[in-house]
């Protein structure tokens, strides 16, 4: 019986493939934050830091952009507190005024 050509290549391009994915290395938010604040610094040109952190620059940009847009929700949350927080502060003076006025007509 004769294989046809590439077929037998097929399994084991699969298997490898399978072995990479489940060996892959995970990395943890502390190193993704080193490795972007290093490339942040702009010490060493991006492509030379992937190199040497072994990540392909493709993974450094897509953790930037997480990066950044998680920075851009925070600081969103932060101005969105401060709002609530004057309108929780206008809220109370109008409740004490009113406060004032019904007091006021009770003594009347």
């Amino acid at each position: 019986m004769r294989w046809k050509s590439g077929t037998q290549k097929e399994p084991a391009e699969k298997v490898i493939k399978d072995i990479r994915r489940a060996t892959r290395k995970q990395y943890s938010a502390e190193e993704k934050i080193r490795i972007m604040l290093e490339g942040l610094r702009g010490e060493e040109s991006i492509a030379a830091l992937c190199r040497r952190e072994g990540i392909a620059e493709s993974l450094y940009y897509n953790w930037s952009k997480e990066f950044l847009d998680a920075g851009k929700k925070r600081l969103a949350a932060t101005d969105e507190v401060k709002h609530l927080r004057r309108e929780a502060g206008d809220l109370k003076e109008v409740v004490a005024e009113q406060a004032l006025e019904l007091r006021l007509l009770k003594k009347a």
